[in-house]
């Protein structure tokens, strides 16, 4: 099977709307997914449509121009008090440094009004000397931004911390939680999952080979998969997933309106294409009707893959894909309200192709991405 076939048109279509619709120049979507910019460019002409342009009159222009100082306006009168809700709790120092970090945005005299202070007084604050840990720290804080945004506005101090260390900073973990604290940065947590129902009787069922061993050795060697909701103004978008255990990298997906074995075996359908592993594999999943139908084993036996199933209503079984799955939602979904099921897909997306595997920093990799992690495993598999 060549290179370029090892993806799903699903995949496919979805990496385009990376360029067309999210506008991640075609580099840097070639490096995350893994693939090259020759690719990349071929898909983009293969399927993406451009918009037709709607042409506007001269009134209907000037009266978007209207209503868009006006908005401006108003939207400034709202969001300068929430943004700075907290600050104006705090000593006039620190407001000053509000309405310094804040006047590219939006006129010093407003911010002043805003934050109970007299502009001179503010301007007098400008012309003080400041300093040298005061010039670090608003150095460091932008990079800790940076790196803060980087990660979806979900890693922690200690994530942060690290980058840092990567760029060559030399600081305490301690002074970067306190920067964060000061900027108004934390990490995501917390995600209520809501309870499920266990009901039914399987139609096929294997034992349960994986047995909680979640540490392996080698890629290929355990895959576990499962599948969860995402919720929409349109209905339920389900999300099927498959892991490979070694580095806990998303090596298949797909998703879909309906949560049938269709969905599961396209995601198990694309780990096999982009893996395509040598050996067999042990393949984990609950005793869902996905994972438990015939024409799921007749494809585990087809592509020499050992099944392995959960017991009944027993989450922790799985606790791997659940633990991503959590992550997601937690770090992305809960962080969004969509629209339609498209919206959600192509967000998705982004999440496991554009960040999770390529970059996200995970605790089990010492720190490394699931990418990362795998490539300088077989760079020491070389070296031997």
């Amino acid at each position: 099977m060549s290179k370029s076939n090892r993806y799903t048109e699903e995949f496919k279509i979805e990496a385009v709307k990376q360029v067309t619709e999210r506008n991640y120049p075609v580099a840097e979507v070639a490096e995350r997914l893994g693939v090259s910019g020759h690719s990349i460019y071929s898909w983009i002409k293969r399927y993406a449509t451009p918009l037709p342009e709607q042409p506007q009159t001269t009134t209907q222009q000037d009266e978007i121009r209207q209503l868009k100082a006006e908005l401006r306006r108003v939207t400034e009168e709202r969001d300068i008090p929430k943004k700075g809700r907290r600050v104006l709790c705090q000593a006039i120092r620190v407001r000053y440094a509000f309405i310094r970090d804040h006047q590219a945005l939006h006129p010093v005299r407003r911010l002043c009004q805003m934050m109970q202070v007299h502009p001179s007084g503010y301007y007098a604050w400008l012309q003080r000397p400041q300093s040298l840990r005061t010039i670090d720290d608003q150095r460091l804080t932008g990079i800790i931004t940076e790196a803060w945004q980087e990660s979806g506005g979900v890693y922690g101090y200690r994530k942060i911390n690290d980058d840092l260390r990567d760029m060559g900073e030399q600081c305490g973990k301690h002074r970067v939680a306190r920067l964060m604290r000061l900027a108004g940065l934390r990490s995501q947590t917390g995600y209520r999952r809501r309870r499920g129902f266990y009901g039914g009787k399987p139609t096929v069922t294997a034992p349960n080979h994986l047995a909680r061993q979640f540490n392996v050795d080698t890629p290929n060697q355990v895959w576990v998969t499962d599948i969860t909701y995402i919720r929409t103004h349109e209905g339920w978008l389900y999300l099927a997933a498959v892991l490979d255990l070694f580095s806990r990298q998303v090596v298949g997906w797909s998703m879909g309106a309906r949560m049938d074995r269709e969905l599961a075996i396209k995601a198990l359908l694309m780990a096999v294409w982009r893996r395509q592993p040598k050996q067999e594999v042990l393949v984990h999943s609950d005793q869902g009707s996905q994972f438990s139908s015939y024409d799921w084993q007749d494809l585990l036996r087809v592509h020499n893959l050992k099944p392995s199933m959960s017991r009944r209503g027993n989450c922790h079984d799985n606790a791997v894909a659940e633990s991503f799955f959590q992550l997601l939602k937690r770090e992305r979904i809960k962080r969004q309200t969509y629209r339609n099921r498209e919206e959600a897909r192509r967000d998705v997306f982004n999440y496991i192709e554009m960040f999770y595997n390529p970059k996200r920093r995970h605790s089990f990799n010492n720190g490394l991405s699931p990418v990362e992690y795998e490539k300088q495993y077989f760079e020491r598999l070389g070296s031997v």
